[in-house]
């Protein structure tokens, strides 16, 4: 895919890329959702995106996403925001007042802050499970040996509502493998949900039944400079 300089045209080139490759396996497009990882960029270069009608965000930063969609729910109906990076147990009360989906479930200690926070405010998000499918020491995730009885335990001790599972396949080694493992988890968890796939590997991921692709440089460009 040629990256253009208009948020809206790589969206609509992607759009076309997941039909293709949702297609070519066989899938109906409809059950891929794409999810446009915003982070790091304002809210002018989002709107385009808005205006093109696309509703699915993701963002990675609990106080970035907190000081800029506010604004932009109140002038776009419909949209939803998954929290896709790092979370933090002295950020969960504010991800649970900004996000609509937590996708980084990654260990026991957020589990709990999560189902504490959803108890006090009465309100439960759909939760995601994060895989370190790669057992990469200094990234984030549960170990693959590990996920169904932390899947257990969030469900049946803290009540959380485990819709799915995520992952980033190390940059050094073949994704289709770390995709194929989720997949494998996630079917004998009884999971719908499989979050996997970036803007490198979505068409990839699409192949391994990924049911949401988070993709944020083939739409946006290259994230400016922190």
């Amino acid at each position: 895919m040629t990256q253009m300089s208009d948020p809206a045209s790589n969206l609509a080139m992607v759009q076309a890329d997941i039909r293709k490759a949702a297609e070519a396996s066989g899938r109906n497009p409809k059950t891929v959702n794409l999810v446009a990882v915003s982070k790091f960029h304002d809210a002018p270069s989002i709107i385009p995106v808005l205006e093109a009608g696309h509703r699915l965000f993701g963002e990675n930063r609990v106080q970035e996403a907190a000081g800029k969609w506010p604004a932009l729910r109140d002038s776009y109906t419909g949209i939803a925001l998954h929290l896709i990076g790092p979370l933090q147990s002295n950020k969960v009360k504010e991800a649970v007042a900004t996000f609509d989906v937590i996708e980084t479930v990654d260990r026991m200690k957020i589990a709990r802050a999560l189902a504490t926070e959803f108890e006090r405010c009465g309100r439960q998000l759909p939760c995601y499970v994060q895989v370190n499918t790669g057992e990469e020491p200094q990234k984030a995730g549960v170990p693959p040996a590990e996920v169904d009885a932390f899947v257990k335990t969030c469900r049946t001790e803290l009540g959380l509502d485990i819709q799915g599972l995520m992952c980033i396949p190390p940059v050094d080694e073949e994704p289709a493998l770390h995709f194929a493992l989720l997949a494998k988890i996630a079917e004998r968890n009884g999971l719908a949900v499989k979050s996997m796939g970036m803007s490198a590997d979505y068409q990839t991921a699409i192949t391994f039944g990924a049911t949401h692709v988070r993709v944020g440089t083939a739409i946006f460009g290259h994230r400016p400079e922190q």
